[in-house]
Order: structure tokens, then C-alpha cells, then sequence
């Protein structure tokens, strides 16, 4: 697939996976609880942002000519490797992956709360900025 291609649809599910959990996080705000059904959309939704990032981590390094990881984590270091993402992002991404795999592998053993809390505070806002940030192949992008 054109990267051009990709971006544009690594873009469209993260403005409908984020505008799920804005939604989300608006009623959480307002102290409203989530049915059941709203929290298993939400933990659906992250599931996807994150899927959704880490497909794109494997095409920013396959587009720079470097190995893929089978791991979303070393998918990510390898961005780091490249300057595409900050050193000090590492963490953010270690948990939202972690999460990401409790949620397919664990889910038996999630912590609704503590997930709710993350979408709360819209700490998912990341994984969007990453997402809808343009593909771009030759320089890297070293960010401060």
C-alpha cells in the first residue's frame, strides 16, 4: 500500500477511535458512568488506536529501510533509533501497548477503574497525535 494510502487511513481510524473516547471521557467528566457495553467500546477503541500505531510504527521503519520487529515494543525503539519519537515517549508507549495486549491476551485480569481514569484524563491523546502525524520518509523528524 502507498504510504499516502496508509496515512490516510491510519488518520480516519484515529479521529473515529478518539472521537469514541472523547465521547467517552466527556461522560466520565461529568461524573456520568459507563453501561458495560460503553466500557467494552472503550477498551475496543484503545485496543484499535493502539493496534492502529503500532501498524504504523512497522511502516515508518519498513519505509526507512530498517528491520520489522515482530514486538511493538522494539518497533518502537526502533523508532527511537531512527529520532522519530523522543526517548522520553518510551515509557508512554510501553504501557499502551501493555495495555493493548491485556486487553486481547489478560482480559480477564483489567482494571476497568484504572482504565477509565486513563481515559479521564485523555491520556490517550498521544497515541492520536502520533497517529495523525504525516508519514514522512528520508529525514527523520527528531523531536525535542
Amino acid at each position: 500500500m502507498r504510504l499516502d494510502l496508509y496515512q490516510a487511513e491510519t488518520a480516519l481510524i484515529a479521529e473515529q477511535q478518539t472521537a469514541l473516547l472523547d465521547e467517552a471521557m466527556e461522560r466520565l467528566l461529568a461524573n456520568s458512568l459507563l453501561s458495560r457495553l460503553e466500557q467494552n467500546g472503550v477498551l475496543h477503541a484503545i485496543q484499535l488506536l493502539v493496534k492502529n500505531a503500532v501498524g504504523k510504527a512497522k511502516q515508518l521503519l519498513k519505509a526507512h529501510e530498517k528491520p520489522v520487529p515482530l514486538s511493538a515494543y522494539d518497533s518502537f525503539a526502533g523508532l527511537l533509533e531512527l529520532g522519530l519519537i523522543n526517548e522520553r515517549d518510551i515509557p508512554a508507549w510501553d504501557g499502551a501497548i501493555g495495555l493493548r495486549n491485556k486487553i486481547v491476551h489478560d482480559y480477564m485480569n483489567i482494571d476497568m477503574t484504572r482504565v477509565l481514569e486513563l481515559v479521564r484524563q485523555g491520556q490517550y491523546r498521544f497515541i492520536t497525535a502520533f497517529l495523525l502525524e504525516p508519514i514522512t520518509v528520508g529525514t527523520a523528524a527528531h523531536r525535542a
